[in-house]
């Protein structure tokens, strides 16, 4: 099948309003009065990202949710998205079927569609580009420089499952039950961005940032952007039950730099409750560190490096 009949057979069904059933060279974005426009893209690679044996729909899903991340931690909302793919010549028809049919699930979960994008054919791995678009009330947009001394660090979620299921698949030794190890592997496979969660944090963040290269290297950024020092009180980060007994002694400091967990880390206020743990706070200096019984614990790598 060729690029066009690939596009007609699985992708066309995705697209949605403004998309022209893929048949046009753009899309139409109309504007929605009184919000901002918020963009991001990411690409996810065979071989960096996930594995050639994983499921084709959970391939398609974590593409577009590691997106759907860095929307929400901007307390947007997601509404559309592009998709690139340069595909290997091995890729079948079944294999597409399931990767539209992740995508289709996904468009369901979140209220999504798919706009447009390009579809070639590659020598090299399989690689994936998504560019997702949300809006967020004029003006509301949560950015990494807003940080203020005094405030407390929070985050969403567990940190640190996603790597625990990517130690598994390198055949890291575990004494993990059959639920504990699926439970470190799914997360791996389909990140779980707190989406529902954009609204609440617009009301209550001065900064935030999604958790995409490890805890301590994200917050980093934050610290960077606002000028601050995070110090993160190890003892508070929320670590699952599946990945203490996985990692055991080294739980805290792997999962800090593990990266890949696509949660939301920002700083507010303190003394918040809500679906997100109290884990820091903001002080004069810069950059962020972490805390262990109250004293400082030096990390060569704080978390994961490209290049």
């Amino acid at each position: 099948m060729d690029e066009f009949g690939i596009i007609a057979t699985y992708f066309a069904p995705l697209a949605g309003e403004g998309a022209f059933g893929l048949k046009d060279d753009a899309a139409l974005l109309p504007a929605r009065p009184g919000q901002d426009l918020i963009i991001t893209t990411d690409t996810v690679t065979e071989g960096v990202d996930f594995f050639a044996f994983d499921p084709s729909a959970d391939i398609a899903r974590k593409a577009l949710r590691v997106n759907l991340s860095d929307l929400a931690a901007k307390g947007a909302v997601p509404a559309h998205y592009l998709l690139n793919l340069s595909l290997p010549h091995t890729i079948t028809p079944d294999w597409l079927a399931g990767f539209a049919d992740g995508l289709a699930q996904d468009q369901r979960e979140f209220g999504i569609s798919l706009l447009g994008g390009d579809t070639g054919a590659t020598d090299g791995p399989l690689s994936i580009a998504v560019t997702a678009f949300g809006f967020v009330p004029q003006g509301r947009m949560i950015r990494r420089n807003g940080a203020k001394v005094g405030d407390a660090v929070y985050v969403t979620g567990t940190i640190g499952d996603s790597g625990g299921g990517l130690a598994i698949f390198k055949r890291e030794k575990h004494s993990l039950n059959d639920a504990d190890r699926d439970t470190l592997i799914a997360r791996y496979r389909v990140p779980q961005p707190p989406v529902a969660f954009a609204e609440q944090l617009r009301a209550i963040a001065h900064a935030s940032v999604d958790i995409s290269d490890g805890l301590i290297a994200d917050l980093g950024h934050i610290a960077s952007a606002s000028g601050v020092h995070i110090a993160v009180i190890g003892e508070r980060v929320p670590l699952s039950a599946p990945l203490r007994t996985l990692w055991g002694d080294e739980v805290l400091l792997r999962a800090v730099t593990a990266g890949d967990d696509y949660q939301i880390a920002f700083t507010a206020p303190p003394g918040l409750r809500g679906p997100f743990s109290e884990i820091g706070v903001v002080e004069q200096g810069s950059v962020a560190t972490l805390l262990v019984r109250g004293k400082e614990f030096l990390i060569k790598k704080p978390g994961y490096r490209h290049f």
